[in-house]
């Protein structure tokens, strides 16, 4: 069995517009290994989110090969993309993205629901994450009564109910004042030593510094590859954020 979860090769997005190609993502090679936690930094406009989206199947690449779990998926079909997500990808977003009208056990659920689980185990899949990320007593509550960090624990909960092969984040303290953000860090640090293998853009280096390993992106490539030191860099991290005692 592969080591990788995620391999890219010559991965590109571009687009023509006014005359003129814009090279949103331009010929990329990634490997993620089973277990990584992997973050990718980058200005404004440099194809950080372009990139997340062609991982997960959100947008289809202009040229090259991506594969999953050992599995080419660049060639897929819309229907063959949106059965492999619900199995293997998990997504968080800066913006949450939970349906309004329903409540938050039902938002985590839903994802487990179709896939053909069954509705009491779904429920209790659901409930389960919820305990764990700490809003199991907002289980009831809809997402307009919930602040952004609990918002943001159910979007975390969702994308890991069906336990995908691969978490992609985009920007998820985005939206998140300081504390927020580092209960935020501490869930993606507990699911990461989970062993959940993760990928998430951020502009904000709390973020990036609490990964294996920090991408750079400039103009639509990775122009550095930065493996951080395990254990130092997250302490410092965590200590920096929560303002614990290092």
């Amino acid at each position: 069995m592969t080591s990788f979860v995620l391999q890219a090769k010559g991965l590109s997005r571009h687009y023509d517009g006014d005359g003129v190609r814009v090279r949103a993502v331009d010929s990329i090679d990634l490997t993620v290994e089973h277990g990584e936690a992997v973050s990718v930094m980058g200005p404004s406009g440099c194809g950080k989110s372009t990139l997340l989206h062609l991982l997960g199947g959100l947008e289809r690449p202009t040229a090259g090969e991506l594969w999953l779990g050992g599995q080419r998926v660049d060639q897929l079909s819309q229907t063959g993309w949106a059965r492999l997500r619900r199995r293997s990808v998990g997504f968080v977003f800066q913006a949450f993205h939970l349906v309004d009208e329903l409540s938050a056990v039902e938002n985590v659920e839903l994802p487990a629901l179709l896939v053909g689980v069954g509705r009491r185990q779904a429920r209790a899949k659901a409930l389960g994450l919820l305990e764990r990320l700490g809003v199991a007593n907002r289980a009831g509550y809809l997402p307009d009564r919930l602040s952004g960090g609990e918002r943001q624990r159910v979007a975390l909960a969702r994308a890991l109910v069906n336990q995908p092969l691969l978490v992609l984040a985009d920007e998820p303290t985005g939206n998140l004042d300081s504390a927020a953000t580092a209960e935020i860090l501490r869930l993606f640090a507990e699911v990461h030593e989970a062993g959940q293998t993760l990928l998430v853009v951020t502009h904000d280096p709390r973020v990036a510094a609490s990964a294996d390993r920090l991408l750079t992106m400039r103009d639509g490539s990775i122009v550095e590859d930065v493996r951080l030191e395990s254990g130092l860099s997250r302490l410092a991290l965590l200590a920096q954020v929560a303002g614990w005692e290092p």
